[in-house]
């Protein structure tokens, strides 16, 4: 059975005990929703090759290839982010610039199956160290440079929404692509 944040049942009668159970029937679901992420992401990306991962949908859009590195990169500094929370008190979580690092860390020429790999590793670490996160961790809180104050829970949920997003935005460009090229033909 998996466990988030070490809860175990309590006998404070049936009131208690039905919202113990609604709570861990949520947070069971919202770390499943974050454990299967990557694979969404891998099923979304799987078989993009060639001229279609590095196409874009317009000017300011991003191409397969440069989502799956953000999501590679935004996983590392979601692994920091986790950990800082667990480990430190209301420590100070900064943001940063995505389209910078895109820009910056050379997003269209990097590998694909690097980035994904990377992806996939980190959040597969990430799902091993929350699941069992002990108690005491669950209220902890961070404060984000943006967004002001965010709890391990809010962060979980963040990372959950991320991956599918993604997922789906990944679906979305290969679909465009796919009509385009069909359009020209």
């Amino acid at each position: 059975m998996t466990r988030f944040c070490g809860i175990a049942p309590r006998r404070e009668g049936r009131l208690g005990q039905e919202r113990y159970n609604a709570l861990m029937s949520e947070l069971a679901e919202l770390l499943e929703r974050f454990r299967r992420g990557a694979e969404l992401v891998a099923v979304a990306a799987t078989g993009a090759a060639g001229s279609e991962l590095d196409w874009t949908p317009g000017p300011g859009r991003w191409s397969v290839r440069q989502i799956l590195c953000h999501l590679a990169d935004s996983e590392m500094v979601g692994a920091d982010r986790l950990r800082r929370i667990i480990a430190e008190e209301n420590p100070t979580l900064v943001a940063y610039d995505q389209d910078a690092w895109a820009r910056n860390l050379d997003y269209t020429r990097r590998k694909v199956s690097q980035a994904l790999e990377m992806f996939r590793r980190i959040r597969s670490e990430n799902y091993e160290l929350l699941k069992d996160v002990p108690e005491p961790a669950c209220e902890r809180i961070g404060t984000h440079s943006e967004r002001g104050r965010v709890t391990l829970r809010d962060m979980l949920e963040t990372y959950a929404k991320h991956a599918e997003g993604h997922a789906a935005q990944i679906r979305a460009v290969r679909e465009q692509y796919k009509a385009e090229r069909a359009g020209k033909a």
